[in-house]
């Protein structure tokens, strides 16, 4: 028997009884054993959210604060994981404003992973909303998740849930920049480990980590070994002989040629009807913004699916601004026509949308960045080709209230008077 001092007679029981518990001996069937695995599904969901409760009295104590610490390390220090402590935290702080979610996690119907999914789906909902969502919105959405708990989704389906609905709060909204389209929190780390192996980490836009999970998935099959045999790495030893592969094959594929063009082929499945505009196979649904911007450079083929999942329609294949267009480009802007960044730096981008009928050609194409192709996405910037056969660019009236046009990069100095 343990012996907690302080510990509640109750809780001291209930531990005492789970440890003794052991799976019914005479069960022929596993029918008993198959009820007793209910149960205890149910007893490991009420304690998963007596653990939040219980760090939430800890926290507003300020328990670990006093000693200068964190209730998350506190966590940690007692036992458990750093991912599970994570859950349990923000647990502590959606839960308070989820009072739906709160009384189904009460009774021990929902398990501690969906709860985690529709606290981070409602936090995503809330952060794609331009202003402050009122109360009776977000219990509608609250609601809306819960049911697809209770329907039998998976966290990673209803999070996927939630990033539609986010997606249609922001498109209707036209909010700006949402946080999986926003390039400036882009960042990668790579540091030397003690054992001398290198240790990197990304946190990437959604259109980069589609682009790169889809060029890991390609290259990352499992081969047959020299003797016949199954292949003996395992899926993680697979994706790094992958990611080595990748960076062999841009080594050897960075010349004039290849500058600024896309390597990956993306795949956009559009919904008929539905609330999701436009899906990528591997990071899920996207805004109406990326998927243009998607279709403004790279190899893309578009599914229309029908309320079954099954194409109606399929887009062919283009890849656009072949190499020749691309060094015509060059030879013209020299540079993003918006910063100056060099032509490595940047893609080809439709002035006017390709999405929306725009040719592939020299007059409806300039050289963009990622930043700055965001930018024009987003905040309100326009090109335009000017009567010079060169882009112009079209502030947004935050900016400059006349919306007067300034000339590419490249050509600066220029008034507009000059060309004419």
């Amino acid at each position: 028997m343990f012996q907690y001092l302080g510990v509640m007679p109750e809780l001291a029981t209930l531990l005492d009884q789970l440890i003794e518990t052991s799976p019914p001996a005479d069960d022929p069937t596993g029918r008993a054993t198959f009820d007793a695995l209910k149960v205890l599904r149910l007893i490991r969901n009420i304690i998963d959210h007596q653990i939040v409760t219980h760090t939430a009295q800890l926290d507003e104590l300020g328990v670990a604060q006093k000693v200068g610490s964190t209730t998350k390390k506190l966590l940690i220090e007692m036992g458990h994981a750093p991912a599970p402590a994570d859950r349990i935290m923000r647990g502590v702080d959606g839960l308070p404003t989820l009072p739906a979610l709160a009384r189904h996690a009460a009774d021990g119907r929902l398990s501690a992973e969906v709860l985690d999914a529709i606290v981070r789906g409602m936090n995503h909902i809330e952060k794609r909303c331009p202003g402050r969502l009122s109360d009776d919105d977000k219990g509608s959405y609250e609601i809306k998740l819960i049911g697809q708990a209770l329907s039998g989704s998976t966290p990673t389906e209803i999070r996927k849930h939630a990033l539609a609905l986010g997606n249609t709060l922001a498109d209707a909204a036209d909010a700006g920049v949402p946080a999986a389209d926003d390039s400036s929190l882009n960042a990668v780390t790579a540091h030397t480990t003690d054992a001398g192996r290198i240790d990197i980490r990304a946190d990437l836009t959604q259109t980069i980590g589609e682009k790169f999970l889809a060029m890991i998935d390609e290259r990352s099959c499992p081969r047959p070994e020299p003797d016949g045999a199954d292949d003996r790495r395992t899926a993680e030893q697979r994706r790094a002989d992958a990611f080595e592969l990748i960076l062999d094959q841009a080594a050897l594929g960075a010349t004039i040629d290849s500058i600024g063009s896309p390597r990956t082929q993306l795949t956009l499945t559009i919904p008929a009807t539905g609330v999701n505009p436009a899906e990528l196979p591997w990071t899920g649904c996207v805004s109406h913004a990326t998927a243009k911007r998607l279709s403004c450079d790279g190899s893309l083929t578009e599914f229309v699916l029908d309320g079954e999942g099954v194409p109606l329609q399929m887009g062919h294949t283009h890849r656009l601004f072949p190499t020749r267009l691309r060094k015509a480009v060059i030879v013209r802007d020299k540079c993003c026509v918006k910063c100056g960044a060099p032509p490595s730096h940047t893609q080809v981008h439709h002035i006017q949308h390709w999405v929306d009928g725009g040719p592939t050609d020299l007059d409806n194409g300039c050289l963009l960045c990622q930043r700055c192709h965001t930018q024009v996405h987003h905040h309100g910037w326009e090109i335009v080709m000017g009567f010079d056969r060169h882009p112009w660019l079209v502030p947004p009236a935050t900016i400059d209230p006349h919306r007067r046009p300034l000339p590419a990069y490249n050509r600066r100095t220029m008034q507009l008077d000059d060309a004419a």
